[in-house]
């Protein structure tokens, strides 16, 4: 009987003790990784579960702002100065509530190997994850370029001058004219309009033109999903058709959740055979207009729709040679995944809205007009 017991007893421990063990080991590092992201990949197994621990045993107090009404100040740090200062000085300036768990986050993240030197404005209505994150934003080497949704090459050349990088933007529009190895897909002689994606860029600011094209292409290639290229294989279109498509989308989707019904249109009149009448093309064709310094006349008259031009789809059935702007994510993806509808034809809603009337028929187009 007292056999019997203590084989009990060591099987009891023995259970204990691996219980513990996936705990430790298994468990916590695993917890920790979901909640705050991978544990920088120099750590060594033991510390890597010593600062899991630790995160874990801070509850919320890493996300949870130390005050969500404080006001922002300003927060200076000084070249290669440690991150233990570092956190010491943000809990004394009441920026953060506890300077060990932004130390031990920092450590386990990696991110205490690039800090940036140089002066933030932080506020304890950011928890100590984000404040964390902030110091790895700031550069002032670094040079910001905003894509936006819908614009042509030529409006992100012009945007050049005022993003700090060193870029002219002829140089840029030269460069852009070749394929770039990752955009295989894009025919030989193609230039990269419709490929731009759109983002925030931040670079050094010497960056060169095929430095920066590179990063905007790779940008793009990493958003292309097998979803997506097999959405727009369903259309029967290859990755250049559909960003063309995707590119007429843009523009006239004025509001987002237009943007699917507006490409099943545009398909729709590409499974006909019809030409596809898209506003946004000519404009394309007509270029800049000096008079409103813009790159997109609007509004067209009946002359406009005469210009000689393969981008105009009022004159030429089927897709331009090329996309006329740089679409985004929701372009692209209404036209791998287009509502299913009957309509041939959409225009303006005449409350200035932004939104369309859909018709069938040219006979409700034109009863769409508006007065």
């Amino acid at each position: 009987m007292r056999r019997y017991q203590l084989h009990f007893i060591l099987v009891f421990v023995l259970l204990f003790l691996c219980a513990c063990l996936y705990l430790v080991v298994g468990y916590l590092p695993a917890r920790a990784s979901l909640l705050y992201g991978p544990p920088a990949a120099h750590l060594s197994i033991p510390d890597r579960l010593q600062y899991a621990t630790r995160l874990i045993a801070y509850g919320a107090a890493l996300t949870t702002p130390f005050d969500p009404n404080g006001a922002e100040q300003k927060f200076q740090v000084s070249p290669n100065e440690t991150v233990f200062s570092i956190a010491n000085r943000l809990a004394e300036a009441d920026l953060i509530s506890d300077a060990q768990a932004f130390y031990d986050y920092m450590v386990y993240s990696g991110l205490d190997l690039t800090i940036q030197s140089g002066e933030y404005r932080l506020s304890p209505a950011l928890s100590i994850v984000d404040i964390a994150h902030a110091f790895q934003k700031f550069s002032p080497s670094d040079a910001t370029l905003v894509i936006l949704p819908g614009w042509r090459m030529e409006e992100i050349a012009a945007s050049l001058p005022t993003s700090g990088l060193v870029i002219e933007p002829q140089a840029f529009l030269a460069a852009a004219q070749t394929r770039p190895s990752v955009l295989d897909f894009l025919p030989a002689s193609s230039s990269m309009e419709g490929f731009f994606y759109p983002d925030t860029y931040t670079l050094p600011r010497e960056t060169s033109p095929e430095q920066l094209l590179d990063v905007i292409a790779r940008n793009f290639a990493q958003h292309l999903t097998e979803d997506l290229k097999a959405g727009f294989a369903n259309q029967g279109l290859d990755v250049y058709q559909a960003a063309i498509v995707a590119s007429i989308v843009q523009r006239e989707a004025v509001q987002a959740e237009e943007a699917p019904i507006i490409a099943s249109v545009y398909l729709n009149r590409l499974k006909l055979g019809m030409k596809l009448d898209a506003d946004p093309t000519i404009q394309y064709a007509l270029g800049y207009q000096a008079d409103s310094n813009s790159w997109w006349k609007s509004p067209l008259d009946l002359n406009d729709l005469q210009t000689l031009s393969p981008y105009n789809t009022y004159q030429n059935i089927g897709l331009p040679p090329a996309p006329i702007s740089n679409p985004g994510l929701d372009a692209l993806t209404a036209v791998a995944n287009p509502q299913s509808t009957p309509y041939y034809y959409f225009r303006a809603k005449c409350d200035g809205s932004g939104y369309h009337n859909f018709s069938i028929t040219f006979k409700e187009q034109i009863a769409n007009a508006c007065p």
